[in-house]
């Protein structure tokens, strides 16, 4: 079943339908859906599909000249090329007379192979591309050499891509497209795991409960993703261990840069370094209060994948019990006890996600520039204090509370709200947005009723 990705597949349909050669470039990290995207695409379509592996060039323009040879040629010998450059020529050659889809999968592996690939295919472009009808695509799943050595400046590809697709994880709307007959609570709870990532949405039991699902899946030994986080940094990283040693600090509850280094035991130069590379994997974040600038030395680092979350919260430290056969044990515990806290951060995400659908609908109750998390001082006060959400356009600005609890949210969590949102008086025009797991007072609905500055918003409302 093919779930979202519209646009992006509604942009290289029309591509394709254009005259001339086209190429668009397809990145985002891995389990993201790039493969499915292009596999739904080229349906119909005559195509050369190459995945590059982690291997010679020998061995990669062994099969890549298989590929090229049974789509153009199937009758031909499937002897390999001499060279990159000559399987390119044939293909941009061939091309001359006829549309073909020509897609490189994994193309950081194939470069890796041979640091020549990229000038080749440039070269081949600037030669061929004025009467040639390939449609060329080139797609990976490491970010930072997709954006560094085939989109930036310093590549020898600048500027020859026609179109560029960035894949992120499905936000929790698009994600419900994948888990029918679920609930929308469970929805949530279901998206605070996989964090959108449409492989892991794809092994969803849809006859099975939220609970059997995240048994199967990560509490037992041979779940499908009890062991996807460490994989994922091997196939990443070369030295996956401290990798994951500042993701445990992080999932631990250091935020800060010095101490998520001295947590992990290196250096904070060094940590730096590898954090950037983490958020290049979508693994971690940087985040500033909304308000602030980039530069603010308010920085903290968050991870951003929700599967990594759990399984570095739940998992990691269990894995003992889990490997001894205690996996129900564990998961109950954590149902029972641990859980709420956890869905509660991914319905905060939810309700941002929320708030960006209303704005595209024009439905924001203010037509926000920027949202996002805050936190800072209340001088009043004298204390730390957080907010949930805050979207704002210059004097503008929506403030928004998440409640993912059993009980009704009240009067009292309003109340709450307003008297932070003092903190910050260069807003002269307030708005209050709650969202809540299970509802709200009564008196807190009539008070909504009376004020129109405040809206109220339900799990369920928001599907």
């Amino acid at each position: 079943m093919f779930v979202g990705r519209s646009a992006e597949l509604d942009t290289l349909g029309k591509a394709y339908r254009e005259d001339g050669f086209q190429f668009p470039v397809i990145y985002g990290r891995r389990r993201v859906g790039k493969t499915t995207l292009i596999n739904e695409f080229c349906k119909g379509k005559k195509t050369v599909y190459f995945v590059a592996v982690q291997s010679t060039l020998k061995e990669n323009l062994k099969i890549l000249s298989n590929q090229i040879l049974s789509t153009i040629a199937p009758g031909a010998p499937k002897n390999p090329f001499a060279s990159f450059r000559e399987a390119i020529d044939y293909v941009f050659q061939t091309a001359k007379d006829e549309r073909i889809v020509f897609a490189i999968d994994e193309y950081p592996y194939l470069a890796e192979s041979d640091r020549s690939v990229s000038s080749v295919l440039q070269t081949a472009i600037d030669k061929y591309h004025a009467d040639s009808n390939l449609f060329l695509i080139l797609c990976g799943s490491s970010m930072s050499f997709m954006e560094e050595q085939v989109l930036g400046y310093k590549s020898p590809l600048y500027g020859r891509r026609t179109a560029q697709f960035k894949l992120l994880p499905f936000d929790c709307f698009t994600s419900s497209e994948m888990m029918k007959g679920f609930s929308n609570e469970e929805k949530i709870v279901l998206y605070s795991i996989t964090g959108g990532i449409p492989e892991y949405l794809s092994r969803i039991g849809q006859n099975l409960s939220v609970y059997e699902n995240v048994r199967n899946l990560l509490f037992d030994p041979s779940g499908r993703l009890f062991e996807e986080p460490p994989n994922l940094l091997k196939q990443e990283l070369k030295i996956p261990q401290t990798y994951n040693a500042i993701i445990t600090a992080i999932a631990d509850g250091s935020s800060r840069l010095n101490k998520i280094a001295t947590r992990a035991g290196v250096e904070t130069s060094q940590c730096s370094k590898m954090l950037n590379t983490l958020a290049g994997l979508g693994l971690v974040k940087k985040e500033v209060p909304v308000t602030e600038e980039q530069s603010s030395k308010k920085t903290i680092y968050l991870l951003d994948d929700q599967l990594f979350i759990f399984w570095h919260r739940f998992i990691l430290p269990e894995l003992s019990r889990i490997t001894a056969g205690l996996g129900d044990v564990v998961c109950a515990e954590v149902f029972e006890e641990q859980l709420s806290g956890h869905v509660g951060h991914a319905f905060e995400k939810c309700a941002i996600q929320y708030m960006w659908r209303l704005l595209k609908q024009n439905q924001s109750p203010v037509p926000f520039r920027k949202i996002g998390r805050w936190w800072g001082n209340n001088p009043k006060e004298r204390r730390e204090e957080e907010i949930d959400f805050i979207g704002f356009a210059k004097d503008n600005a929506l403030f928004g509370e998440c409640k993912w609890r059993n009980q009704a949210t009240g009067e009292e969590v309003l109340d709450g709200l307003i008297r932070k949102s003092e903190i910050l008086p260069a807003f002269r025009h307030k708005h209050y947005i709650l969202f809540s797991k299970s509802g709200f007072t009564a008196s807190l609905q009539a008070r909504a009723g009376r004020q129109n500055d405040v809206t109220l918003v339900t799990a369920d409302e928001m599907f």
